[in-house]
Parts: C-alpha cells; sequence; structure tokens
C-alpha cells in the first residue's frame, strides 16, 4: 500500500476513489497479509492469490455465484453462529439478489442449462462468419476517422466496434441495427455509453422477446431461427424470455468488456512506439500480446461467491454464508504465478495462464469472441494508422500522465482514451 495508508483497514474497495483508480497497491497489501484476506469494512473474504482463486472459481458445490456481481450488497443476511450449510437459505434469497436472472449468477444446474444455450450461438462456425464482418466494421469504423488525426478511442471506435460486432454474432437484421446503435448510444458523441443499463437491457429484452416469437412462428434460415429453435440439454423449450436474457447479457457484457480491453491495448501501445512498430511489423505477435494485456490489466476486478457451506481456502476458514471476493487483478498479478507480476510483458510466455475470463465451470463463455475482435481490430488501426500516440493536451506529458477510470468495484476500464495519429498512405 502507498507510504500515506499503511494499512488496509480504513479502506472500502466498493467505494474508495483512490481504488478505483489504482487497485493494484491494495491488491499487495492485501496479499502481504495473507492470499486469503477478511478485509474489515464489509467483512468480505478478498482472494488475491492465484492458486486460491482458481480453487474458489472451479468450486460450485461450496461457492454460489448468485451475488456474482452484487458482492456483499445482495441483501443476504450473512453467517450465523453454529450454522455451518446454509444451502436452503441461498436459494430463498437468490431471486432477490441483483441481475439474479442472468447467466453468471446461476448455479448448477441451472447455470449448465443456459449456458449450453448460449453455446449454441457462439460456435466455430458462427465465429468464423463473424469474424469476416469483424474485418469490415473495422474498416468503416476507421474510414470514418482517419482523415482526423485524432480520436476519443472509447466512442469512435471500441465501444461501437465491440458492440456491432455481438449485433452481427446473434444476427440482428442489418435494417434493425441503426436502431440499436442509437438506443444502446453507440454512436461517437453519444455520451456515457453504460448510464442507462437499466433502460438498455429493457429495450434488449423486447427486441429479441419479439425476434424469438416471429422467428417460432415464421423460420428462416438465419441466426435468431437458430436461437428461437434451440433446446434447453433436457429437451425442454426456452421462453421467449430466456433466450432474450441471453442475447442481452451477451450485449451489456460482451460488449463492454471487449470495449475496455481494446482501450487498454490502445493506451499501451500508444505509451509504447518500439512494442507498436514490433506488432505492426508482424501480426502474429499480436494474440500472445492481448493476453498479456488481459492478464496485466484484464476488464473485471472481482467476481464474487458466496459461500453456501463453511469451508477452507488457503488453509483459511470461511463460515457458511460468507461473501468472497476473487479479485481477478490481483491473482494475475501474484508473483507466486507470474514473474514480475507489475510489468508489461509483450511476449509473456504464460500469460494465457491468467483468469481474466475466470476459470471452470464459468468461464466466460465469450472470451473466443473477444480474443478474434482484439486481434482484428488490432490488426486494422495498426495497418491504418502509424505514430499512435497519447494526446498530452488531454492526459498530459509521458511522465505525468493521467487518466480516469470508471469508479466501480466490479469492472475496470478507462472512461475515455484520447489518440493522435498519423494516417498511414
Amino acid at each position: 500500500m502507498a507510504e500515506s495508508t499503511p494499512s488496509t483497514d480504513a479502506v472500502d474497495f466498493y467505494v474508495d476513489p483512490g481504488v478505483a483508480q489504482d487497485p493494484y497497491p491494495y491488491y499487495e497489501a492485501l496479499r502481504a497479509q495473507c492470499p486469503v484476506q477478511q478485509e474489515a469494512v464489509h467483512g468480505t473474504f478478498a482472494v488475491t492469490g492465484y492458486e486460491e482463486a482458481v480453487a474458489v472459481l472451479n468450486d460450485t458445490v461450496a461457492f454460489s455465484n448468485c451475488n456474482s456481481m452484487a458482492g456483499p450488497f445482495s441483501g443476504f443476511p450473512g453467517p450465523a453462529a453454529g450454522v455451518d450449510d446454509m444451502t436452503d437459505l441461498v436459494e430463498e434469497y437468490r431471486h432477490g439478489m441483483p441481475m439474479h436472472e442472468h447467466l453468471p449468477m446461476l448455479d448448477p444446474p441451472e447455470h449448465t442449462a443456459h449456458r449450453a444455450l448460449l453455446m449454441r450461438l457462439i460456435t466455430p462456425k458462427r465465429l468464423r462468419e463473424n469474424e469476416a464482418f469483424m474485418w469490415r466494421l473495422a474498416d468503416e469504423r476507421i474510414d470514418g476517422f482517419v482523415d482526423r488525426g485524432a480520436i476519443e478511442f472509447i466512442a469512435d471506435f471500441s465501444n461501437p466496434y465491440a458492440n456491432l460486432a455481438i449485433t452481427d454474432l446473434l444476427g440482428v437484421p442489418e435494417e434493425d441495427r441503426p436502431g440499436f446503435t442509437e438506443k444502446l448510444g453507440l454512436n461517437p458523441g453519444a455520451g456515457d455509453t453504460d448510464a442507462n443499463m437499466l433502460d438498455a437491457l429493457a429495450f434488449l429484452y423486447d427486441a429479441f422477446c419479439g425476434y424469438i416469437e416471429d422467428r417460432r412462428a415464421n423460420p428462416r434460415t438465419d441466426v435468431l431461427t437458430g436461437l428461437a429453435t434451440a433446446r434447453f440439454p433436457d429437451g425442454s423449450e426456452p421462453t421467449p424470455v430466456d433466450c432474450a436474457r441471453i442475447a442481452a447479457f451477451l450485449f451489456a457484457a460482451g460488449g463492454d468488456t471487449t470495449s475496455r480491453i481494446l482501450a487498454t491495448s490502445l493506451r499501451i501501445l500508444g505509451e509504447d512506439a518500439d512494442l507498436q512498430q514490433q506488432l505492426r511489423d508482424d501480426h502474429t505477435r499480436i494474440p500472445i500480446f492481448v493476453e498479456e494485456v488481459l492478464r496485466y490489466e484484464g476488464a473485471v476486478k472481482a467476481d464474487h461467491r458466496l459461500t453456501r457451506v463453511s469451508t477452507t481456502i488457503g488453509g483459511v476458514a470461511i463460515p457458511a454464508g460468507s461473501v468472497v471476493a476473487v479479485l481477478l487483478g490481483a491473482a494475475n498479478r501474484d508473483p507466486r504465478r507470474f514473474d514480475e507480476p507489475n510489468a508489461f510483458v509483450a511476449d509473456r510466455p504464460n500469460a494465457r495462464a491468467h483468469v481474466a475470463f475466470g476459470h471452470g465451470a464459468h468461464t466466460c463463455p465469450g472470451a473466443p469472441l473477444a480474443r478474434a475482435e482484439a486481434r482484428v481490430a488490432l490488426e486494422r488501426l495498426l495497418d491504418r494508422l502509424d505514430d499512435i500516440r497519447i494526446s498530452e493536451a488531454h492526459h498530459g506529458p509521458a511522465d505525468a500522465r493521467h487518466y480516469e477510470y470508471e469508479p466501480t468495484f466490479v469492472l475496470r476500464g478507462l472512461r475515455r482514451l484520447h489518440l493522435e495519429f498519423t494516417p498511414r498512405g
């Protein structure tokens, strides 16, 4: 921790603005005490160790995902003296928790069934078809600003690119895509794209329920018909709302996180002209660069669990009903797993061992999509823009940079990234 804050006792990970801007000193201070440490403000068991994080993420029996995004703010009453099994109480409270209906908050067997439905969409064949669209989309976005020599990268490129790629993956008809662009704030200059998430989800629910009902009544040979006619593993038919929730969450989670990954990638490249040129000269180095970006600064900071039963992780006893915060950014910088963890090493041999996409049964199903989006975008940006650099007018000189990060305990990402560049001839 910084010298002014030698103890973590008074630091509230969930609201502290300093931690939101730079969580890594806090992570290191916690890990220095123990890789599994109960923080003092909320009583959450913070997991900062890599092996300990993997152990929690792999255990769907002792740990419930019901509070994955809500953390200690789920409304669950917490541990009770002498009670070692709260499975029934977890189920009683589950449906009152925030975002309870979405895939990351589900537990097996319901999670298994809904994930199988999603995986009917994210097939290798569909990903190949979607990648062909990504190449065109990346060039279309670049065409819109290449002559300006300067952009706000998140509004001008990464956010619309990531979200419009998903409209294609899900088969949103071409004639409807302008409506999605408008409703979801994907146009450059439309303002904060996450300001009205609930309104966006409501729009997506309505849109996809309509698509599913139409395709069931009037089947076509498109992706939406595939989603409409998909069945759960037991053969039962999902409701239109089940299908809409799958599609809506893919938009809300997949688009946002991929946009953040791309912004971090360009921040790193904008600070390192030599690395930028190396990747421009040799595109085969881009995939491992993306993996190191994910390890170094993934888009998800914390993935929470609720203990159904009393258990032990890393030698620390955790009572039933406890909130566990798996701090993915901390696990990805555990020196027991990664050499020089606070350094960005573009060709790190074990970079892909990161847990930025989670681990086990809840590994992000959209990870192949995110990797493909990042690879395609970086190739086209590097091919068409020279001397990409950080705007000193907006972010200060190289020895005194300032960036603003989203004030959220779940996600890690820049609010703005202003870049300057020279168009390639």
